[in-house]
């Protein structure tokens, strides 16, 4: 019996499609989370940061621009504070992550999957 699985996805990323690929050719129709277009609460966030076994700079992308000019580097930030950011901004999501049960994993690289499912 497969358990769920859940993936956050951007279609536009192609790790986040490598990953999908990963997933469906062990014949898995993984509940797919456009992150983007419905956006993470708090919460899920949170939830996300436990299953992943991660702190919340684990999981923002550096590289953004609304990483840098919100300067998010900062150290005086607070976790809460972050994740608000993250809610607003939901492209600083580390991508993608595949959900299994109470495990997760960020899929970088996309084979990183593979021990979850």
């Amino acid at each position: 019996m497969n358990k769920e699985v859940i993936i956050y996805h951007n279609p536009k990323c192609s790790k986040s499609r490598q990953a999908l690929e990963i997933i469906k050719s062990k014949n898995i129709e993984p509940t797919i989370i456009l992150y983007l277009i419905k956006k993470l609460s708090k919460n899920e966030i949170k939830n996300l940061l436990s299953k992943l076994g991660l702190t919340i700079r684990d999981i923002l992308r550096t590289g953004e621009d609304e990483y840098k000019n919100n300067n998010l580097k900062n150290e005086n930030l607070s976790d809460d504070k972050l994740i608000e950011f993250l809610v607003k901004f939901p492209k600083l999501l580390q991508r993608p992550i595949v959900v299994k049960n109470s495990k997760a994993v960020i899929g970088r690289p996309p084979e990183n999957i593979l021990n979850l499912l």
